[in-house]
């Protein structure tokens, strides 16, 4: 595999057809993959620049005003997170990175599972820019889980009950360069994601590798401005492995330090109450909130 397979948003758009061969060209590449490149997004280059800009912003403060928007109590839901302190399962090391969590804003009303965001007082446009980026982002998401419905066979709007007000999560990533990292330590360490869908856009840097069916890795080349899209493993439980939660990482530059990376992705999740049911059965139903706590638990992160 030289690339992931690529498909245009637009194709989707124009109907007939086009929407045809988008849709089976989506569903057979994260069948086949798990991940898959779209072009012809919508989400503005002009947004991603200016959330680029934001976060290089936030994490260039001191530790200590970072530190104070740490919520380790609900698993790091929400809010920052230091470096070294996320490790994939099954990890002995942490990672090389820090990140912002970012979730949908909450009524004041509100008592359900979803945290609250937390946000720097700082640099005050970082709440503004991510919000707006989660918005279109999560937009995409659920147009292409409505794709993926479709190519399953599944009763329209299947997806979309499941994740409505979900709770979803925007990660802002920073991978600083790091000079002394011990030995096998990288940035992010294989892992699979949790969710039902992500949506990425292009990273700062080059390093993203995902794991092959025939245990190769691979590094993921794909268009200028691309979204990429790969299923985790709240998908592949509930359809029963059909859509894989491929393995992938994001390893060290090659001669020790690209300036830092930023990377900006979007994870779709169920609302916490929905019960997670393997569509053709076989394993037994979970609530998508206990699911969440597991797999952190299973990253050291609650």
């Amino acid at each position: 595999m030289e690339s992931i397979p690529v498909v245009d948003l637009r194709d989707h758009t124009a109907g007939g057809a086009s929407r045809a061969a988008f849709v089976r060209t989506l569903g057979s590449a994260l069948e086949q993959w798990g991940f898959v490149a779209v072009v012809g997004h919508g989400v503005p280059d002009a947004l991603l620049a200016r959330a680029y800009a934001v976060a290089a912003e936030v994490f260039a403060l001191p530790p200590s005003e970072k530190l104070r928007s740490e919520r380790a109590d609900n698993g790091r839901q929400r809010g920052y997170t230091p470096f070294e302190t996320e490790r994939a399962r099954d990890q002995l090391l942490g990672d090389l990175k820090e990140f912002w969590h970012v979730g949908r804003e909450l009524p004041a009303d509100y008592r359900g599972e979803i945290p609250r965001n937390v946000f720097p007082a700082a640099v005050p446009a970082f709440s503004d820019v991510m919000g707006a980026l989660f918005a279109a982002q999560e937009s995409l998401a659920l147009r292409l889980l409505a794709s993926v419905c479709e190519h399953l066979g599944l009763p329209v709007g299947t997806f979309d009950t499941m994740a409505a007000q979900g709770n979803s999560v925007l990660r802002v990533i920073h991978y600083p360069d790091v000079a002394d990292a011990v030995p096998g330590q990288v940035r992010a360490a294989a892992h699979e994601d949790i969710n039902l869908l992500t949506v990425l856009p292009a990273a700062t840097r080059p390093g993203l590798e995902i794991l092959t069916r025939e245990g190769a890795w691979v590094a993921v080349e794909t268009p200028p401005g691309c979204m990429i899209c790969d299923t985790g493993d709240m998908m592949q439980f509930v359809t029963g492995g059909r859509m894989p939660s491929t393995t992938h990482r994001v390893v060290n530059p090659p001669d020790g330090g690209d300036g830092g990376r930023y990377s900006m992705p979007f994870f779709l999740h169920p609302a916490p109450e929905a019960v997670l049911t393997p569509f053709a059965g076989g394993a037994s139903p979970v609530r998508a909130h206990d699911f969440l706590l597991q797999r952190l638990r299973e990253n050291g992160v609650l």
